[in-house]
């Protein structure tokens, strides 16, 4: 029986995290570059595709040189880049969980950044002003915080925030044991400190985060976004940080990346990070093992866990 060729990125991360793929039994790795615009003959009798760990959208024109491609196995939690592109005969499964741990370890650093007030801190060391009793910082316990998503990550933040001894409600687009539906955020929202979006990026919640969510949020609240920017209606969020009355972290914005000059880089009261939160050592790991679990039960005949559609 021949092996199932499986093509894999040649890039720095992709190579030590395919070695998990490659003690898949009865698999052969065939390696390509993102970049490039075309495939090799041998590359076109791949089977099945991952997209690389880093601008994992690259590649999606390689698929139309692939006729005998069977599965697709994403990298990245979201599936909104490729959900269209990939054909619909074809596998589609993300490495949902993979991302969990890094994730919500950088939500609740977001989070204690703007209750600690660290900004003011590092402007007051910039200029050489010992700031005692000069600033008002906050505490994380007993906030309440609003985790929209519950997903691995949306599970991860709210286990972590324990910690802390903040209380957490879980909403997700159906409602469950501990988690709300989406149709109950109106009554929610106004009663939490704290936001965090991690949920993926869909019909229902393009532009959930609008005007009239923001507003609902009381005043000194903080928005978290780790999900997808187009969530978040950035005009609206804009008004409300301008007027001080919100606070808010942004892993994700729209648009992305966030060009020079765009009004939300001068905004008060707001951390930017550039869609860095999974960004650490060993994440890519944690990726491709999710992503070799897949593919194990998909060429031994079963249903991937993270089947997208």
């Amino acid at each position: 029986m021949n092996p199932v060729k499986i093509l894999v990125s040649s890039e720095t991360d992709d190579k030590s995290g395919a070695v998990a793929i490659a003690a898949i039994p009865g698999v052969e790795l065939v390696d390509y570059d993102p970049n490039q615009p075309t495939l090799t003959d041998r590359q076109r009798e791949a089977e099945i595709f991952l997209p690389p760990f880093r601008g994992s959208d690259r590649p999606i024109r390689l698929l139309q040189g692939l006729p005998k491609l069977r599965m697709v196995q994403l990298l990245s939690a979201g599936v909104d880049e490729w959900e269209n592109h990939v054909p619909g005969h074809v596998t589609f499964a993300s490495a949902r969980g993979a991302h969990a741990r890094p994730v919500s370890e950088w939500v609740v650093s977001a989070i204690l950044t703007q209750l600690r007030q660290w900004p003011t801190l590092i402007g007051f060391k910039e200029s050489g002003v010992w700031a005692h009793r000069m600033f008002d910082a906050d505490t994380l316990a007993g906030k309440k915080v609003l985790i929209v998503g519950a997903g691995a990550i949306g599970k991860a933040v709210a286990a972590r925030l324990e910690v802390f001894e903040a209380t957490s409600t879980l909403v997700a687009s159906t409602a469950r044991e501990g988690v709300y539906s989406y149709t109950a955020l109106p009554d929610l929202i106004h009663d939490h400190d704290i936001v965090v979006i991690t949920a993926p990026l869909t019909e229902t919640t393009r532009s959930m985060v609008n005007s009239d969510f923001l507003s609902t949020m009381h005043d000194g609240a903080i928005l978290v976004n780790v999900g997808r920017g187009q969530i978040v209606d950035t005009a609206a969020l804009v008004v409300e940080l301008q007027s001080g009355r919100l606070r808010a972290a942004l892993d994700v914005t729209d648009p992305e990346p966030l060009p020079a000059g765009h009004p939300l880089w001068d905004c008060p009261g707001l951390i930017i990070s550039p869609h860095s939160a999974r960004t650490v050592p060993g994440t890519n790991l944690l990726c491709y093992g999710v992503a070799a679990e897949q593919i194990r039960t998909f060429i031994t005949g079963g249903i991937p866990s993270n089947i997208a559609r």
